[in-house]
């Protein structure tokens, strides 16, 4: 069974810091694309960054670029998010997800959420002002 579990949310004023940890299992990423995306209450999903299959390649939405890092840990099969300069609008449910459909082997970073077809069950991020 395949399964990514995210962990690291909490609670943290603003300015400070959260790492999130997306642990997979069942099967192996390292060359797939993965990515963390948000969801605000009352809002949309939203992409928020994402990494190159098998490289340390990324991209990010504009509201965190300069303040979060995605990074892979391949032998661990895990990748994670490190969130500084936090602000009070970063508070959400944050997801990981792999995408591994036709093409994304060894592919760029995915933006869509569409492009992802496994996802983790969320993990809650609330910064306080």
């Amino acid at each position: 069974q395949v399964q990514l579990v995210e962990s690291g949310g909490g609670l943290v004023h603003a300015g400070g810091s959260l790492r999130l940890s997306c642990a997979a299992s069942g099967r192996t990423f390292s060359s797939y694309p993965m990515g963390w995306f948000r969801q605000a209450p009352g809002k949309e999903r939203e992409f928020v960054a994402g990494i190159r299959g098998g490289s340390s390649s990324t991209t990010y939405a504009d509201s965190v670029k300069g303040r979060f890092t995605i990074s892979r840990d391949n032998a661990k099969n895990t990748v994670l998010l490190q969130m500084n300069s936090l602000k009070p609008e970063d508070t959400a449910v944050y997801y990981c997800a792999a995408a591994t459909g036709p093409g994304a082997l060894w592919g760029a970073p995915r933006m869509g959420q569409s492009e992802y077809n496994y996802w983790g069950q969320g993990t809650q991020v609330t910064v306080s002002s």
